[in-house]
């Protein structure tokens, strides 16, 4: 056994596809061993933004030979179908194994080397890399059958133990050598083995681990910013980006002027964030300070001074022009920017955005007007819609479109607009997919439902709903928001009512089906059992969302717990009686002569069509009791659903599995007298409706 290094060198690697790159080289390299019959102890891979390489540790020294059996016609088959067996297995009709009536080729495959088969490998690998982005380069790029590589692939290291695997992919020839660090280290590298590889890097100032470049630019950051008595703003995402943009990581501290910090903290960290790489600071009290974390790539003589100087330089002159166009659009009143909507289009098929804001704007003041959203007044609701797409056209989200939303908050604050609707402005676009903030602010609750709830009926109604995994519009994502907001803030409605609303003005089916079965996958993440959600939902005639999963949550509560458990049994044991019943005397079973509540005090009854008098002395122990159950049951059940005190229907529902368990334990229902078989069976008629008004049990797992 032996261990195998593959290292392949480029120009740099994107940071972004680096962890990307390393799972899919050791995938390939698996499936290329796989297909040779070897399989490594290990494999274990890094990136740099220069080198993408592999160890695989335990790599046996050859394959064994095996033995290849392929099927062929069966004893008798026409000549036609041996010809061409025997032509495809290079074997004569004598040399073919008969068993059971079929004939075999066999053949036997003598080991090989596996030195030989990573030869073969690694330029397939190289070829088949599904780098998201790639590029041919020299004198070859003028052919489309030319190497292609994320950046243009410069060496190729490739040792089995000490000896090198030789290989060779347009004109790269593999080796021992590589490079260290681009300004660390001068010349070339050789390497003794997939042993020696990691620590003499590590000499050439290259740390191959991604992982280790990742924990020194998290702990250095930190520490850089606590030794200047600040508090880091953690980003992990940075920490990945410069691990993937540095082989020897530095982290340093620089300043900016404090005249910067009067541009709004978002503008400056998204400044030094996505244009620089930076990572930003706050003081003691919480606030954004003057000060950035940025990651070098060399460890300087003078201890970073040139390199911070250059840095502060930089960031000074992108804050500038940030703070210039924060400066700018203040001097323009909001409602004057939203004139400029008209010329922006929205969708081909659905207008401008200006059209959207007008439409938005209607459907939160009506949301606001129908007590649906409370807490806000119905000019405050239309004023925040009017004004939420305003910072659109705005030179600040020119720049970043991160911002839109958050620069529109700012600005509306700063033109006198109240908190309520300049916090309306900033946190409309929530919830942004899932685990994002859901707001609860009256205001921003109607403008933020209004804005998806037109975007979901405007685009449905204008046939482009999502299809299969396609969602151009992020429709999924709408959908999930404007959910989020319903269930998050209790608000109650008809779902119908919210669609005609929006004055889309066509059929909502398909659009209400697409919403409910978003709620139902929503739910079944949030760990609601679907079976449940199916239950519930099947009773049909409500479309309250917010009802109906309040009923589902308490169905789920009951049913989840012994008594309900057994309640579920009872139920579907009496629905399959009363099943088989019905397919020979449907008379005596239909709902509406099931109604053995109607019995009076002298118990008279015609819920059969019969004259016959049930009294007390007339029925058993266990018929009695389930009467007088679902006598006090019903009433009690119903009179809960009445005022959505789903928890009490349940408890009054509980209260007839003790006398529906006894009725199945002493009573034979299908009696071979006909008038106590149909008693029998509109009792259990009773019980089977009383608890379907709660929900279908017949969808129920269990």
């Amino acid at each position: 056994m032996t261990d195998f290094l593959l290292e392949l060198r480029s120009e740099e690697i994107p940071a972004r596809m680096q962890v990307k790159a390393k799972e899919d080289l050791a995938r390939l390299f698996n499936d290329a061993l796989a297909k040779a019959g070897l399989a490594a102890a290990s494999v274990e891979t890094f990136a740099t933004p220069r080198r993408l390489a592999l160890i695989a540790y335990g790599l046996p020294l050859a394959t064994e030979a095996v033995s290849e059996e392929t099927k062929g016609p069966k004893v008798g088959a026409p000549p036609q179908a041996m010809e061409g067996f025997l032509r495809k297995s290079g074997l004569s009709q004598d040399q073919l194994i008969e068993r059971d009536g079929v004939y075999y080729a066999v053949v036997e495959k003598a080991g090989r080397q596996t030195a030989d088969v990573l030869a073969e490998a690694i330029p397939a690998i190289i070829r088949a890399f599904p780098w998201p982005k790639s590029q041919r380069w020299g004198a070859a790029s003028v052919s489309t059958e030319s190497l292609r590589w994320v950046r243009p692939l410069q060496g190729i290291v490739a040792l089995l133990g000490d000896a090198v695997v030789h290989c060779e992919i347009d004109g790269i020839v593999s080796g021992a050598e590589t490079m260290g660090h681009r300004f660390h280290h001068s010349g070339a590298i050789t390497i003794g083995n997939a042993g020696d590889y990691i620590e003499k890097l590590r000499a050439a100032h290259v740390l191959v681990h991604f992982s280790e470049r990742c924990r020194i630019i998290r702990d250095g950051a930190n520490a850089a910013a606590k030794a200047a008595g600040l508090h880091l703003v953690e980003d992990e995402g940075l920490v990945i980006e410069n691990a993937g943009l540095t082989e020897w990581p530095v982290p340093m501290l620089g300043r900016f002027e404090s005249a910067f910090l009067d541009v709004p903290q978002e503008v400056i960290q998204l400044t030094a964030r996505v244009n620089q790489k930076y990572f930003v600071c706050q003081d003691k009290t919480g606030k954004l300070a003057n000060a950035f974390v940025c990651t070098a790539n060399i460890d300087a003589h003078d201890k970073g001074a040139a390199i911070v100087a250059g840095n502060e330089k930089v960031l000074a002159a992108r804050l500038s022009d940030a703070k210039f166009f924060w400066e700018q659009d203040l001097k323009v009143a909001l409602d004057s920017q939203a004139q400029k909507l008209a010329q922006i289009t929205f969708q081909e098929k659905l207008g401008t955005v200006a059209d959207k804001v007008e439409r938005v704007a209607k459907i939160a003041r009506w949301l606001v007007t129908e007590r649906i959203v409370t807490g806000a007044t119905a000019d405050q609701a239309e004023r925040a819609a009017r004004l939420c797409k305003a910072d659109l056209v705005t030179g600040m989200v020119g720049e970043f479109p991160e911002l839109q939303g958050i620069m529109g908050g700012y600005y509306a604050r700063a033109q006198g607009e109240s908190d309520a609707i300049a916090d309306a402005i900033r946190d409309h676009y929530k919830p942004v997919g899932q685990g994002d903030d859901v707001p609860t602010a009256p205001v921003t609750v109607a403008v933020s439902l209004a804005d998806k709830l037109d975007t979901l009926a405007q685009f449905f109604s204008a046939g482009m709903p999502p299809t299969g995994s396609k969602d151009p519009f992020a429709l999924r994502r709408a959908a999930i928001g404007f959910l989020s907001l319903l269930l998050q803030n209790e608000l109650r409605c008809s779902l119908k009512d919210m669609l005609v609303a929006t004055g889309a003005g066509a059929s909502f089916d398909t659009l209400e089906e697409f919403l409910v079965d978003r709620l139902k996958v929503q739910q079944r993440e949030a760990g609601v059992r679907h079976d449940l959600i199916d239950a519930v939902f099947s009773l049909g005639g409500e479309d309250d969302l917010v009802w109906l999963l309040s009923r589902v949550k308490a169905l789920q509560a009951y049913i989840t717990n012994a008594e309900g458990t057994n309640l579920l049994a009872a139920y579907k044991r009496a629905a399959n009686i009363l099943k088989q019943a019905d397919g020979g005397e449907k008379s005596s079973v239909a709902p509406a002569q099931a109604g053995a509540h109607h019995v009076s005090q002298s118990g008279t009854t015609d819920e059969m069509g019969s004259s016959l008098r049930w009294s007390d002395a007339d029925l058993g122990i266990e018929e009695s009791a389930l009467r007088t159950a679902l006598d006090a049951a019903e009433p009690k059940a119903a009179a809960a659903l009445s005022v959505e005190d789903f928890e009490g229907a349940m408890a009054a529902l509980a209260t007839l599995r003790a006398p529906i368990d006894a009725f199945f334990e002493g009573v034979m229902v299908n009696d071979p007298d006909q008038d106590k078989r149909a008693f029998r069976l509109g009792l259990l008629a009773r019980f089977r409706d009383a608890v379907s008004r709660v929900a279908d049990f017949s969808k129920i797992e269990g």
